[in-house]
């Protein structure tokens, strides 16, 4: 058994996506659990109907959330996109199979993979984690010894990480005592290199041995704190950085995000008359009276003119484009296809 945890906001047109492609391309014996913090009653309500099989699971800031999305549509007051729910999904996960999918409501599976045969092999190879997308972002391969395991998938190496005690990665990642800065002036590092400890993890597209993605999630305290993610995987890798499959890809990518939508405003503030959570209420109004199709443009992204037919009235949408530009921009910088 394989469990598919969903972490799920306010976005249940993206959350019908994510559920119908994991019934059209995910086999085995799997489970699929809804993590939600603060989508509508109705809306998870029409999740349940259309999905029995899914099991749903509140936050205990549910309610809270609630109330903010609908003072948001009264008055526009923020929604404090800060504000996560990190313990409940650790605690959920710590719970949960030896292996777990864990991913958001924004990400689904556009080729066909069997979680039983991908555990099998995680268990043969020692793969602690197994990355199914890697957002077209080739780049990092320069930085992994790639090899050939299997017919799908490849054991994914890091090259030329600084692996170091707990202390020293603190310093190296925060820049205490300047620690980085002296390894920038030696040419030890440069702009790119904390970039690179990515490899070593996947918050949305992973196959995890749970073991492992617990060690990269402790101590949160109700943050994304990326920062603490990439010391405890590099304290964790540092161990078992003998273990040549210890980080793994499927040799084709498996899933895929969204890059024209966000759950709040709070990560993508970008200076436009756009407001996110206007655009999701729409949306989801749409969804919920069968009129917008969650499987528009699959396995790509939503096409931009399905959006303008729903919410041009509502929107400055020539805004709303502005808004997307600026958001692929920032990954396309750093390698990532977002079309």
């Amino acid at each position: 058994m394989t469990e598919i945890l969903i972490k799920s906001f306010n976005r249940p047109f993206y959350l019908d996506r994510c559920i119908s492609s994991i019934k059209m391309n995910v086999s085995g014996n799997f489970k699929i659990k809804v993590l939600d913090d603060g989508t509508p009653k109705r809306y998870l309500d029409k999740i349940r109907n259309k999905y029995p099989e899914v099991e749903i699971y509140l936050s205990g800031t549910y309610e809270k959330k609630i109330e903010a999305i609908e003072e948001n549509l009264k008055s526009g007051k923020p929604i404090n996109g800060f504000e996560i729910p990190t313990n409940f999904w650790y605690e959920n996960v710590k719970k949960a199979s030896e292996y777990v999918i864990v991913t958001e409501d924004d990400v689904w599976f556009t080729q066909p993979i069997n979680v039983d045969d991908l555990q099998n092999q995680a268990k043969k190879f020692d793969i602690n984690l197994l990355k199914l997308g890697w957002l077209g972002n080739e780049n990092e391969r320069k930085d992994l010894e790639l090899k050939s395991i299997s017919n799908d998938i490849e054991s994914a190496k890091p090259k030329k990480l600084v692996l170091m005690n707990k202390m020293l990665m603190h310093a190296f990642f925060h820049n205490h005592f300047k620690f980085f800065t002296i390894l920038y002036k030696l040419g030890k590092v440069d702009n790119y290199t904390v970039l690179k400890y990515w490899s070593l993890n996947s918050i949305l597209m992973g196959f995890y041995k749970k073991e492992y993605w617990l060690e990269i999630w402790k101590n949160m305290d109700g943050k994304v704190d990326e920062k603490r993610q990439l010391i405890n995987a590099s304290l964790f890798y540092r161990k078992n950085k003998n273990n040549p499959n210890f980080i793994s890809r499927l040799k084709t990518e498996a899933m895929k995000t969204t890059f024209q939508s966000s759950a709040t405003n709070s990560y993508h503030e970008y200076g436009f008359d756009f407001d996110v959570n206007q655009f999701n209420y729409l949306i989801n109004e749409a969804w919920f009276n069968d009129e917008f199709d969650a499987m528009e443009n699959f396995p790509k992204d939503f096409s931009l003119d399905y959006f303008k037919k729903f919410v041009s009235e509502k929107i400055n949408f020539s805004e709303f484009e502005k808004w997307v530009t600026k958001f692929r921009n920032q990954y396309e910088e750093i390698g990532c296809k977002t079309q």
